[in-house]
């Protein structure tokens, strides 16, 4: 009997979806903030969980913020930069890695995955769909200011 090697299938992109993410992240991240004119902005999540979102960058098309948690001791710490024209926020920078490609061969030096660029982006929108469910803003549930 003949043992036939199989080759690996390649990770296939999925932009459909990927744009589906993004432009569902922007929708989060208005809803959450319903205005960008503060340049930081602080809000609770749970007991003692805070959350800290900083405007970075303002540009006439795009918006970058600094996401992070400050409460914890290796917190996460996300840059995203928001497209108003396309109505977009993607992940482009996870703690200090920047410019991820939006695939990999695996394995790889950096032992990124092969979806590495889309699970930071998933990442983001758990997070922001918690924070919507979740979070107080001026200690006042987030439910006051924008609809859930």
């Amino acid at each position: 009997m003949a043992v036939v090697a199989r080759k690996k299938r390649r990770y296939q992109l999925d932009f459909a979806a990927g744009q589906a993410e993004c432009a569902a992240n922007y929708l989060r991240l208005l809803r959450l903030l319903p205005q960008l004119d503060a340049d930081h902005h602080v809000f609770g999540v749970g007991a003692d969980g805070e959350i800290k979102i900083a405007v970075t960058e303002r540009n006439p098309y795009t918006t970058t913020l600094d996401i992070s948690q400050s409460t914890l001791p290796l917190a996460p710490r996300l840059t995203v930069r928001i497209y108003h024209d396309a109505r977009l926020a993607e992940v482009v920078a996870f703690a200090d890695r920047r410019r991820i490609q939006p695939r990999y061969e695996y394995p790889n030096a950096a032992m990124y995955q092969p979806d590495e660029k889309a699970q930071w982006n998933r990442f983001l929108s758990e997070w922001l769909s918690h924070c919507l469910q979740h979070g107080r803003y001026l200690d006042r549930p987030l439910s006051q200011f924008c609809e859930l």
